[in-house]
């Protein structure tokens, strides 16, 4: 067993299979001792567990859980590439998007999800820079979209 996955074990957190890209991309790409994932969307067992705007169809508590899912499936292209979540060494930068209601205005804590959870998992060295966009759509009518770039060793 690797520090990370000890960590997972304690935290009840299984890293899904990478999931499938939507279109012509792969999940995520190295480029010197960083590691960009494509957006990654809340897959749970293959199926997003809601669909629709948060704010209207899907709650931001709902909305907040589903970007930790988006983490979960980040760590696992992540780990299709370097082979071990033990070889991160920082998260670098978490970009997360909010297929928004018009009137709703709280995307950064629906990405918190994201952000705390990393937190969770790898402590002082997930502590990252970010940005949290409110959208009109996402792919699939998905309440939530989030990218991520880690550095490894």
């Amino acid at each position: 067993m690797s520090a990370v996955d000890d960590r997972l074990i304690e935290l009840g957190i299984t890293i899904p299979d990478v999931a499938k890209p939507a279109g012509a991309y792969v999940p995520a790409v190295i480029t010197g001792n960083l590691v960009f994932t494509a957006g990654q969307l809340p897959w749970v067992n293959g199926e997003l567990p809601a669909t629709g705007k948060v704010g209207a169809a899907v709650s931001p508590e709902t909305a907040k859980e589903l970007a930790g899912h988006c983490v979960l499936n980040g760590l696992a292209a992540v780990k299709g590439v370097i082979g071990s979540l033990d070889r991160i060494t920082r998260v670098v930068k978490v970009v997360g998007f909010v297929s928004s209601d018009p009137s709703f205005s709280a995307q950064p804590g629906v990405i918190n999800g994201a952000s705390e959870l990393l937190g969770e998992i790898f402590g002082e060295s997930g502590q990252h820079a970010r940005s949290a966009v409110g959208v009109a759509v996402l792919p699939l009518d998905s309440p939530v979209e989030v990218e991520f770039i880690f550095e490894f060793a």
